[in-house]
């Protein structure tokens, strides 16, 4: 089992950066695709950015490709992800996501863990 924690959020400017981490508690993080997610007011959750157990996959959606960066370290069980370039429409809140299947994590958004959230707000 994994328990994930979210932290870095808070209030930016229009074309600024903010770097979000998300702890995962556990031996068995390395094992995770992880991933995050984010869920505007009145809006559904939807999916953000995805990582492969060793990092060598990636995948980003369309509204944050070139802007967001994810990235993990292992060893730390930190999961991260720099967000460049913010625009209001980015406010939200931000949740991380660990699954058995970097596939199905991309293709059906399928999650086994998520962590509580961190707010994200992007002033214009």
């Amino acid at each position: 089992q994994v328990q994930l924690v979210e932290s870095g959020g808070g209030l930016v400017q229009a074309g600024g950066s903010l770097r979000l981490s998300c702890a995962a508690s556990g031996r068995t993080f390395s094992r995770y695709a992880m991933g995050w997610f984010r869920q505007a007011p009145g809006k559904e959750r939807e999916f953000v950015a995805a990582i492969t157990w060793s990092a060598l996959s990636l995948y980003y959606s369309d509204s944050v490709k070139g802007r967001f960066t994810i990235s993990r370290d292992n060893p730390k069980n930190t999961l991260y992800l720099q967000m460049n370039s913010l625009k209001p429409e980015d406010t939200a809140v931000y949740y991380c996501a660990a699954s058995n299947s970097y596939s199905d994590l991309v293709r059906t958004n399928e999650v086994d863990y998520w962590g509580q959230g961190t707010q994200v707000t992007v002033s214009s």
